[in-house]
């Protein structure tokens, strides 16, 4: 048995896949998650640059009360932070499509954009416990 076939048996609990009868008929089966040791994690984090800044995520942390100067502790609370608000703008997005899925259009579905507005945002954050108040002069 070569190399490869030995790490696909290994990776499979013993027994090595060849492809399944069900993926063979069209059907698709996403892979497994991946399971990182936190070790691992903060291997990775050295390399990774998350999208909200090492200072930001710092300023908000020490105005919070929080003070570290380990890297690694910053960009953890960074990339939380950063899915966060992916999960939130992502919920923001179906709340829009929602809203528009009742209105027909001429336009081809790929070519439709969305916009974020305030109703759809304040929905998406509702659902977190987060409550959004209109100032006076946009009532």
């Amino acid at each position: 048995m070569d190399s490869s076939g030995q790490g696909e048996k290994a990776a499979s609990g013993g027994v090595a896949d060849r492809g399944s009868s069900s993926q063979q008929q069209g059907e698709f089966k996403p892979p497994p998650p991946l399971q990182l040791s936190m070790q691992e994690l903060l291997a990775q984090l050295d390399e990774y640059q998350p999208t909200i800044p090492d200072a930001v995520t710092t300023y908000y942390m020490n105005t919070a009360g929080v003070e570290t100067s380990d890297p690694k502790v910053i960009r953890l609370i960074s990339l939380a932070a950063q899915k966060f608000i992916a999960d939130i703008t992502n919920d923001a997005l179906q709340h829009c499509k929602m809203r528009g899925a009742g209105q027909s259009s001429k336009k081809a579905p790929k070519d439709k954009k969305y916009v974020l507005t305030t109703e759809d945002l304040t929905s998406a954050l509702s659902e977190y416990g987060i409550q959004v108040k209109k100032p006076a002069y946009y009532n």
